[in-house]
């Protein structure tokens, strides 16, 4: 059960609508948990919104953005974003096998040796360790450097996201789950 309730938009002022119609334009519906229970702080799920938005528009390939956030998801013990993600790396083009992999993608035959990179390197910095030089390394070989700045912020981003999202302990919405 949620440590916050859920602010549907009905509940919410009208100071606050605004606000419900940019989730509906720009996120699925209805309106996932997590936004409903970020409601109770309109003027930072609005930053929130457009932060997110800016990472998502960044030149690393939505394929590896999935990647990294499944990774992260996994790593951190967060079922609700791993349930959220499974479908957008779907559509990023990683298939079903690779998407069910990504727990042990270390010993999975279906990432590139470039991929496996990455899911490392979100590994590490998910776990609260350093990360290794030879593991930024071989992803700093494949990347430019503007690259690598929004790869270090994306994982940023997710590893605080998924945090946030057990702190709240937020629900998963009927019909998602972790395959």
């Amino acid at each position: 059960m949620a440590r916050v309730p859920y602010l549907h938009r009905d509940e919410a002022g009208d100071q606050s609508q605004p606000l419900y119609d940019r989730l509906e334009a720009e996120r699925s519906t209805p309106t996932p948990n997590i936004y409903l229970a970020l409601a109770h702080a309109p003027d930072q799920l609005d930053r929130f919104l457009s932060y997110a938005n800016a990472l998502r528009s960044c030149n690393l390939s939505p394929l590896l953005r999935e990647l990294i956030v499944l990774t992260v998801g996994h790593a951190t013990g967060c079922d609700y974003e791993v349930a959220h993600h499974q479908s957008y790396a779907l559509a990023a083009g990683l298939t079903v096998e690779q998407v069910k992999a990504v727990p042990h993608f270390e010993t999975a035959d279906v990432f590139d040796d470039f991929e496996k990179a990455v899911m490392r390197l979100a590994r590490e910095f998910s776990e609260g360790s350093d990360v290794r030089q030879e593991t930024w390394d071989a992803v700093a070989a494949h990347l430019t450097t503007q690259q690598l700045v929004q790869l270090t912020l994306l994982l940023a981003w997710y590893v605080s996201g998924s945090l946030m999202m057990r702190l709240l302990a937020l629900d998963l919405e009927e019909g998602y789950s972790v395959s």
